[in-house]
């Protein structure tokens, strides 16, 4: 990402990664259901070892999964396309984009909750969600305030590359701009939350018709 955008694609990437972080955040719904942080996925889940040890002290106690691994590595790989399809390399570049990815893990997290039918602003609320289990300031927990605290300061460190306020200013108001949207969805939640509920009505899923005879129990 370049930190040099006019006023049209700072827009543009402002709704292009909220997009992207509504996608995250439904695709998960969809994968983890009620069940937040792979608790009841099919994938490897470690806690004693020396390198989940160090995984929840870097995330305040969160287990390490298989899943998770992939999932946080897979959008920050993809936060970084722009340079391999042609986008010039820099520091203030790098800094942006790594400013914005902390950032956009706050919007993704957040619209899992607010989107989630098991969980909404209701139950968005310390003992709630066990994964955040540590220190809540408010109603959000402290995860937020930490990432959103070191996205200023990556994109702050970027005015000694540069000599200019340039990627902080416009860091601020990327993290303005994807409050906004994210208050805006919940503000739709419910609609969605319909929804959901009304794809899987009883006796609505046609996995039967797909494999006749080998029922696995969503319908019976």
């Amino acid at each position: 990402m370049t930190p040099n955008t006019s006023a049209v694609m700072f827009t543009v990437r402002l709704v292009f990664l909220f997009g992207y972080a509504l996608l995250f955040a439904a695709v998960e719904i969809e994968i983890e259901g009620p069940d937040g942080w792979a608790e009841r996925l099919p994938t490897w889940f470690r806690i004693t070892p020396g390198y989940a040890r160090l995984y929840g002290l870097l995330m305040r106690g969160k287990p390490l999964t298989g899943y998770h691994a992939i999932m946080f590595v897979l959008p920050l790989w993809s936060f970084h396309i722009g340079f391999v399809a042609g986008v010039a390399w820099s520091g203030p570049a790098e800094v942006a984009t790594l400013a914005a990815y902390l950032a956009w893990i706050v919007a993704w997290d957040f619209l899992w909750f607010i989107l989630n039918p098991s969980f909404g602003w209701s139950r968005f609320r310390k003992g709630e969600v066990w994964w955040h289990g540590g220190r809540w300031i408010g109603r959000f927990p402290i995860d937020y305030y930490g990432a959103v605290a070191a996205s200023l300061l990556l994109a702050a460190s970027a005015t000694l590359m540069r000599g200019d306020f340039a990627v902080l200013v416009r860091q601020v108001g990327l993290i303005g701009g994807l409050a906004v949207l994210v208050w805006l969805v919940a503000a739709l939640a419910p609609a969605y939350m319909r929804w959901h509920k009304h794809m899987r009505r009883p006796g609505a899923d046609e996995r039967q018709l797909c494999f006749p005879g080998r029922l696995d129990g969503h319908e019976r």
